[in-house]
């Protein structure tokens, strides 16, 4: 019977969702930027790999919605989640980047600014910290962004839940014009060091 309502619960929890992946082929992905290796497919896996990287968006354009999707970080891993991103262009400016980091790594210690941990809205909002694996250990993120709040849950701890309308700060706001757009691209944002995801899948609300 607790099996019987688990596997209930985890059917009832992903209702709604599509696979932004299908686990083989980059088919309805845009690569911009792109360097080295770009992104590859490794088993069930999107792949930055150390030798890779740029900016590898989804061809569609979402507004509202919530993004679920596992990753794996290496040390020192550096990436990010764009969200309503354009094309051209920083997608963490022009768009809205949550920060993927391996924020414990001992090549930024001392270093980073709080808006610049794991799950922060880049340079914006900074995020709560503790809820992050260790590298090599798969982490699980779901990303909610509706109208004007955000929402970034890690590992099933809320780290992020912040009203882009309470950005308010002059510089910021001059700095992130992406802050003011409605829809755009999803991404992975890479900077040349491994990281891979899994499980990619999208609800629009």
């Amino acid at each position: 019977m607790k099996l019987l309502l688990l596997l209930l619960f985890a059917g009832a929890a992903e209702h709604g969702f599509t696979p932004l992946f299908d686990g083989k082929t980059l088919n309805g992905w845009h690569l911009e930027g792109g360097k080295g290796r770009g992104y590859v497919v490794e088993q069930d896996r999107i792949v930055c790999p150390a030798d890779g990287g740029g900016n590898l968006f989804t061809e569609r354009e979402y507004a509202n919605f919530v993004l679920r999707f596992e990753f794996l970080l290496t040390e020192g891993a550096n990436n990010g989640i764009g969200i309503r991103a354009p094309y051209e262009g920083d997608a963490a400016y022009q768009g809205v980047e949550i920060q993927i980091l391996d924020h414990d790594a001992a090549v930024y210690k001392g270093k980073l600014r709080p808006a610049q941990y794991h799950g922060s809205i880049y340079d914006v909002v900074p995020a709560k910290t503790g809820a992050l694996k260790p590298t090599g250990k798969w982490n699980e993120e779901e990303i909610r962004a509706e109208g004007r709040q955000v929402v970034v849950t890690l590992n099933g701890k809320q780290i992020v839940n912040a009203s882009l309308d309470e950005v308010k700060d002059p510089a910021v706001l001059a700095k992130h014009p992406g802050l003011a757009r409605s829809t755009g691209h999803l991404g992975f944002l890479g900077h040349g060091t491994r990281v891979e995801f899994r499980n990619i899948r999208i609800k629009g609300l």
